[in-house]
């Protein structure tokens, strides 16, 4: 079990890391209203991504 939660951790990791540069590059090519959107909602998968890890390693 201890694999499959670091294993977990490493993924939500990637899906923050890459979350981040998709939002960075994405932001210079929509328009303010879009981009501003877009981040909100990243922002949003970001903590709902911690609160997964946190109840994982908890």
């Amino acid at each position: 079990m201890v694999g499959d939660k670091n294993e977990i951790d490493k993924l939500i990791d990637t899906m923050i890391e890459s979350g981040d540069e998709l939002v960075e590059n994405l932001k210079t090519v929509l328009p303010n209203s879009l981009s501003e959107s877009m981040v909100m909602f990243h922002e949003s998968n970001v903590e709902n991504l911690k609160k997964i890890k946190e109840f994982l390693n908890g």
